[in-house]
């Protein structure tokens, strides 16, 4: 067995272990694995995680007192007990190592009934000898075995996937001579190269939002042939196109030359006529709609940070063929504004907004979308700030002057001049009055009249509209439809995040930063309470985001397979709150 090292002493760690904390092994450490969906959560009660395999298991940690946690990050968990230490980390994506106190103990069993209801073979052994004790739990239906080695010390653990028992056990077996504080130290390296920040809980905060971009940052794998981003290891998976561009936002501050990757894994998923999927999956699977168009907002935002002209004469080309597909399939009245595709699933009308549930879409018609026309207006000056960088003064132009266009049409079509806000615009030619975040999105525009920007400040103040207690709802209050249901009244990250950058864009910098304020403010209370960092929040705050709905009540047992509750350690949460604190970490001060 490897020899013992001292634990190493990190400050302003991430230090609360809350129910659904994700709990993997990250791609930027080393290779990961997504389709052995050996990916794990923190459970209900003690240290106990759930590993998300098809036959969930349940790892059971015992110890006799809780003690206090140390760190708890995406793959290092470290808490002082009275019968010493209690420890756990990812020594590869399919072995973990651990240590127990004193009084510790562990096993492993099925957490689930699903070896029943599929028809599926499962089965566990244990196996003693005089080097400890071999726990095994097979599910012979998917081909994948997991084994606890505990030591005979039994003290010390590892827990190995494999695709038969023979690999699972070698595997924990090697795992048990590493010394276990050493790949922590490996595991932890990232939080050394954060900037620092004065106030220690925003700096626990700026940790703990880096260790859920770690944990949801995957390796290349398949089809994705460089380092991608996924929204959540359980239960979405795959790569989203949106999603992407935002963790790449904080990402640039960390790694820019992994933000291009996540950036890169997306352009590189485009069909043959130009579209970009809304989706993909490693298998090269892809879904059949888009996603609002903002990479090339994030590509010029990388090479800010890069200054590297390859990756802009690479996505250039990819970008103009993707906004080319927009504009000939999103237009279908041709009157220069665009229309998200309705799709017939009543919780689910529009997926390719982002905005699935919003109910701007109850009526399941198509509109002039007030976000989708200000979003590509928005991403062709991008294109053309890009083309200006190579050099190419007429590509510029031309995307120069289309984004004018749009944005023209935009503030002479979807401008309610009585109300002061901008709506959809029904194929009557009525505007469809529901009052939404997404009437915000021409902030974004660089052509919007001083006077509308104030006119758009007072809508978002009242809080008979969208002043809520935490702004800013995806629903005003003021809508019947409102709700602590996802994208029909919850304050979402993406889109503060996009007010907050339309409003520093028309030069209203105090506003945005009393609105990054009160956003991170939020973030850290609610990070404090459940040790994770959630999808969205009520924006009344009345209710406590594990008691949102989503697409349906609430659990009464928390499911993390199951999309009932908002999700927990969400990427572009984290991501955005990062970057809110690294643009405004002198705020609190």
């Amino acid at each position: 067995m490897g020899a013992e090292s001292a634990t190493p002493v990190w400050t302003n760690m991430p230090d609360i272990w809350g129910e659904g904390a994700l709990f993997a092994f990250s791609g930027l450490d080393g290779a990961t694995d997504t389709r052995s969906q050996f990916v794990a959560a923190a459970g209900s009660t003690g240290y106990n995680l759930l590993i998300h395999t098809p036959a969930c298991r349940l790892l059971k940690v015992r110890t006799a007192d809780s003690g206090k946690v140390r760190i708890a990050t995406g793959d290092v968990l470290i808490a002082d007990t009275a019968g010493g230490e209690m420890m756990m980390t990812y020594a590869a994506w399919h072995t973990l190592i651990g240590h127990l106190p004193n009084d510790g103990a562990i096993a492993i069993e099925f957490a689930d009934g699903e070896g029943e209801n599929r028809d599926r073979m499962i089965r566990r052994m244990e196996v003693r000898s005089d080097g400890g004790k071999l726990t095994i739990t097979e599910d012979s239906a998917n081909g994948d075995v997991i084994v606890l080695l505990l030591a005979a010390d039994e003290r010390t653990w590892t827990l190995a996937f494999g695709t038969n028992s023979a690999e699972a056990t070698d595997r924990a077996a090697l795992a048990l001579k590493l010394d276990r504080h050493q790949v922590a130290k490996e595991r932890l390296a990232i939080y050394d190269k954060l900037p620092l920040l004065d106030d220690p809980a925003r700096a626990r905060l700026l940790k703990k939002s880096v260790s859920v971009m770690k944990v949801n940052t995957l390796s290349a794998e398949a089809s994705i042939c460089q380092m991608w981003s996924t929204p959540d290891r359980v239960p979405h998976r795959a790569m989203w196109l949106w999603d992407s561009v935002f963790h790449s936002f904080a990402m640039n501050s960390i790694n820019a030359d992994i933000s291009w990757m996540f950036l890169r894994s997306v352009l590189e998923t485009q069909l043959g006529d130009g579209m970009i999927p809304h989706m993909s999956r490693v298998d090269g699977t892809v879904s059949s709609i888009t996603q609002p168009p903002i990479l090339a907002w994030g590509v010029w935002e990388n090479f800010r940070f890069t200054k590297n002209r390859t990756a802009l004469e690479y996505a250039l080309p990819r970008l103009e063929r993707y906004m080319e597909w927009i504009l000939g399939h999103r237009d279908g009245n041709h009157n220069g504004l665009l229309e998200w595709m309705i799709e017939g699933n009543p919780l689910c009308r529009s997926g390719e907004s982002g905005m699935d549930n919003s109910p701007r879409f109850d009526e399941a018609v198509q509109l002039d979308a007030v976000d989708f026309s200000s979003y590509a207006a928005a991403d062709m000056k991008y294109m053309s700030l890009i083309a200006e960088e190579l050099g190419d003064s007429e590509r510029a132009i031309n995307w120069s002057r289309r984004s004018a266009d749009m944005s023209a049409k935009v503030h002479s079509t979807l401008w309610d001049e009585e109300d002061g806000f901008y709506y959809d615009l029904a194929m009557d030619g009525s505007l469809s009055k529901v009052k939404y975040v997404s009437g915000f999105m021409p902030l974004l525009l660089e052509d919007i009249q001083a006077a509308r920007t104030e006119r758009l400040l007072t809508m978002l103040h009242d809080p008979r509209h969208f002043g809520t207690r935490l702004p800013v709802p995806s629903t005003a209050v003021s809508e019947s439809s409102f709700s602590t249901d996802m994208w029909r009244g919850p304050v979402w990250l993406s889109t503060n995040y996009l007010v907050i950058t339309g409003l520093r864009k028309q030069g209203k910098e105090e506003e945005a930063r009393k609105l990054a304020e009160r956003t991170i403010a939020a973030l850290q209370f609610w990070y404090e309470r459940y040790g994770v960092i959630f999808e969205y929040f009520d924006a009344v705050d009345n209710t406590p985001p594990p008691q949102c709905c989503r697409k349906g009540q609430p659990l009464q047992q928390y499911d993390l397979r199951r999309k009932i509750d908002p999700i927990r350690d969400f990427h572009w949460s984290a991501a955005l709150t990062a970057r809110l604190l690294l643009d405004y970490q002198a705020m609190s001060g």
